[in-house]
């Protein structure tokens, strides 16, 4: 059964949906571009996108009606077979919904619903994973014979990112980040001009986009030198994902697995020096649902494609994140392979 035949079937008499986002239309159609809407009802598949994309449409979203775009929307959307139309609510803008609420259809938020097929992967978008997280893997390797005192973050991202892009990614999954020294500390540094010094942390997170979907890892080295302190973080935070990682199964609570990360680093003293959640999920988005986090309500099931990456960050000082992605299934499988053991350039 086709993604879209699912959808479907899911939906009540009279119920049809409005998809606009990328991740969606890709999901249920194989399209990849965001100039695009999808109108599905029980009967009907539409795909409405306008003439610079007419064949790419044709190919590859063939078993969808094909509409263009250009001559508006408003008469296809009152003359589809329902009464009850779902929307994007993270997507639809108000302009769009005014001009949907012209159709005299009713509007319903019916983002969770629709994208709630993409919470637990096939075994074929976890090749898909896999694969792109052996080319992150790969670009990892590569960095490490190039990495040196001297060069700057900015430098260090652009390697892996050629190095991707060269074996067949077609973007990064996000703006890589590369922090060194006390820029280590920042969860989010994004690579910078600042010049990797003897003695800094090096904390490395990148991705790529390969055949449609994401990979995401974090790695963190040291130049040249490392302290007894920064040795104890590292260790600290490798004791810690070892530890969610060995929680990690199908049927466990999220929360659950978060904790177990979470104690190891606040038995060590830096529980205030660890604020995000352990890990969110990987697909067609770089950040997905379920999520491992303290608050985190939900259960683990087969297909779940999550990240684990604990981390402690200290202002002034540095720090340190490890991230591997793993697939729940009635064996976890971790799908990140790069060493994980401190290593000193």
């Amino acid at each position: 059964m086709t993604r879209t035949n699912k959808l479907r079937e899911s939906l009540k008499d009279g119920e049809g949906v409005i998809i606009s986002g990328y991740a969606n239309i890709f999901y249920y159609s194989g399209f990849t571009s965001e100039d695009a809407v999808l109108l599905i009802t029980r009967n009907r598949q539409i795909i409405a996108t306008d003439s610079r994309y007419t064949v790419q449409a044709r190919e590859q979203a063939s078993d969808f009606e094909q509409y263009d775009i250009a001559k508006g929307l408003f008469d296809i959307v009152q003359g589809l077979d329902c009464d009850t139309l779902g929307f994007e609510e993270d997507y639809v803008t108000v302009k769009q919904l005014a001009q949907f609420q012209k159709t005299g259809k009713k509007l319903v938020p019916m983002q969770n619903r629709i994208s709630a097929p993409r919470r637990c992967k096939s075994d074929e978008e976890i090749l898909r994973i896999r694969a792109a997280e052996e080319l992150g893997d790969a670009a990892f390797s590569y960095l490490l014979t190039q990495l040196h005192t001297g060069m700057t973050e900015i430098e260090a991202a652009f390697i892996l990112e050629m190095y991707m892009r060269k074996n067949g990614a077609q973007k990064t999954s996000f703006d890589t980040i590369v922090a060194s020294g006390i820029r280590s500390a920042m969860p989010h540094g994004t690579a910078s001009d600042k010049v990797i010094e003897k003695g800094d942390f090096v904390t490395m997170d990148f991705g790529c986009v390969l055949d449609g979907y994401c990979s995401d890892m974090t790695r963190t080295v040291v130049m040249g030198v490392c302290s007894e302190r920064q040795r104890e973080i590292y260790d600290t935070v490798l004791a810690a994902q070892t530890a969610a990682l060995e929680a990690a199964d199908v049927g466990k609570s999220c929360a659950e697995i978060d904790r177990a990360a979470r104690s190891v680093i606040e038995k060590a003293g830096y529980g205030g020096n660890f604020g995000h959640s352990l890990g969110h999920s990987v697909g067609i988005e770089i950040h997905e649902n379920p999520c491992f986090s303290p608050k985190s309500t939900d259960i683990t099931e087969i297909g779940n494609v999550i990240t684990v990456e604990p981390g402690i960050y200290i202002d002034g000082f540095g720090g340190v994140r490890i991230e591997d992605v793993i697939a729940i299934g009635e064996n976890v499988q971790n799908l990140t392979k790069s060493c994980k053991e401190l290593i000193i350039i």
